[in-house]
């Protein structure tokens, strides 16, 4: 129907066949529609990108756990020393598998070695952290080490530091982590602020927490972390870089 003859018919006529007029109805179903189905596309596609970046966040945590106890190299006495050029190179590791998502840019990486060692100044083996590892710009409670009252405090990994003990082992409350007596755990702990595709107006901000575990794998020496010559800068805790 003709927009010209509805304005030019009087006007009971013109309101009666404006109230059956029928085109544009597509039209005007598809105009009422689009902003429920575009926001629905959008979460769908939101919450999977999430899901995907949690499966991320969640290997990486893994694999740094998993090479940071086994790495090292085998002394004269076939035990392992762990040096400081190993623990940059898992660090490094860490950082490349997240270079998409920007890991250390968004987030906080922290390796801990907990032991449970009876060294010269012990009179039993106690859990204790002996030094941190960190990698990553962000900082503050939400995002370094849950064990640590300040940044690389008493945990340098020195021999003659005694470290920092940890009666209850270390981890979030209700899920403490013991290394077992003799040995060494490798804990990392990983915070990265997610980065929505469509903003934070749709779902919020959400912030991304994993942690991993394992024990260490050789003979390892625990008096200390080496820096043998020619030595490397060590990724101390008290430094926030990417």
């Amino acid at each position: 129907m003709h927009l010209n003859s509805l304005l030019s018919a009087p006007l009971p006529q013109f309101l009666r066949r404006l109230g059956g007029d029928r085109s544009g109805l597509a039209m005007l179903e598809f105009a009422f529609a689009m902003p429920v189905v575009l926001t629905l596309g959008l979460y769908g596609m939101e919450t999977a990108n999430l899901a995907l970046i949690n499966l991320k966040v969640s290997q990486i945590t893994l694999n740094l756990a998993d090479n940071a106890s086994r790495v090292g190299t085998t002394s004269a006495l076939a035990t392992q020393q762990l040096r400081e050029v190993d623990m940059n190179d898992v660090l490094q590791a860490a950082r490349y598998q997240g270079t998409a998502i920007k890991l250390t840019t968004y987030g906080r990486i922290t390796v801990s070695s907990l032991e449970n060692i009876q060294q010269s100044y012990d009179t039993d083996a106690v859990q204790r952290i002996h030094w941190q590892r960190c990698l990553g710009l962000k900082s503050g409670p939400k995002y370094d080490s849950v064990d640590s009252t300040s940044p690389n405090a008493g945990t340098d990994g020195s021999a003659a530091n005694a470290g920092k003990d940890q009666p209850n082992g270390m981890g979030d409350p209700g899920a403490k982590v013991n290394a077992p007596e003799g040995a060494g755990v490798m804990f990392v702990e990983v915070n990265y602020d997610y980065q929505p595709i469509v903003g934070t107006w749709l779902m919020g901000s959400s912030r991304i927490r994993y942690i991993a575990s394992f024990i260490v794998r050789d003979r390892r020496l625990f008096s200390q972390i080496y820096n043998p010559s020619p030595s490397v800068t060590p990724s101390k805790c008290n430094v926030y870089s990417a």
